[in-house]
């Protein structure tokens, strides 16, 4: 794997579209730009890694674009030594950013062949504040909760109660919800039994599907 001043070169002008489209944490930019985006894509889409768009990764999943991934991690406020769990490991770029603000991320994926794909990325990156999971990412990873954040990288009908328990008083939930088209929710935890919500800007993505699928 090559990360060569080009391609460095093309995440500043990635990093500077963001900005143009309404991002303002630094801290988000500065992640995005540090992190080789073309490490998670097939070669075939090499050359178009840093266009602000959503591409193929397998089995009828998708990186996500790069605007959104900016956008959900802004709404996270990720602070250095926070505890995040997202839902949806796809190819491993978000977690990839998360890492990069200083999260301890723990990651779940339930299409086998891409949790083994992007645990292998991760890996081979150096990037050791990651964990990954196989599993059904519907009931979060209760082993390790409480969570100070939890980000759900695909369409949910609703808002799984079970994510909602896992998270830390104080901290946040970053969910798209809708069917055809989803809402961003930003869902804070108040105290033991208040959330308050926040519903924000609409998206498409991939639907939240419950179980597992081998490979």
């Amino acid at each position: 794997m090559t990360d060569s001043y080009r391609h460095k070169g093309m995440r500043k002008s990635l990093v500077e579209t963001l900005r143009q489209k309404g991002i303002h944490d630094e801290a988000v930019m500065a992640a995005i730009g540090a992190i080789p985006r073309h490490f998670f894509l097939d070669k075939a889409f090499e050359e178009h890694a840093y266009e602000d768009k959503a591409f193929p990764i397998g089995n009828e999943q998708t990186i996500s674009q790069p605007y959104t991934v900016a956008y959900q991690t802004q709404l996270l406020d990720v602070q250095a030594r926070d505890r995040v769990l997202e839902i949806g490991t796809g190819s491993g770029y978000q977690a990839a950013v998360l890492a990069a603000l200083g999260a301890r991320v723990f990651t779940i994926e339930r299409q086998e062949t891409l949790y083994l794909h992007a645990r292998s990325l991760l890996h081979t990156m150096g990037l050791k504040t990651i964990q990954c999971f196989f599993g059904d990412g519907t009931s979060g990873l209760p082993d390790y909760a409480p969570y100070d954040k939890i980000l759900v990288t695909a369409g949910a009908p609703v808002v799984p109660e079970a994510l909602k328990n896992q998270l830390m008083i104080g901290g946040r939930l970053v969910i798209p919800v809708g069917d055809s088209v989803q809402h961003m929710h930003l869902i804070r935890r108040i105290n033991a039994g208040k959330f308050e919500t926040e519903i924000l800007k609409p998206f498409r993505f991939v639907p939240f599907l419950d179980g597992i699928q081998r490979q």
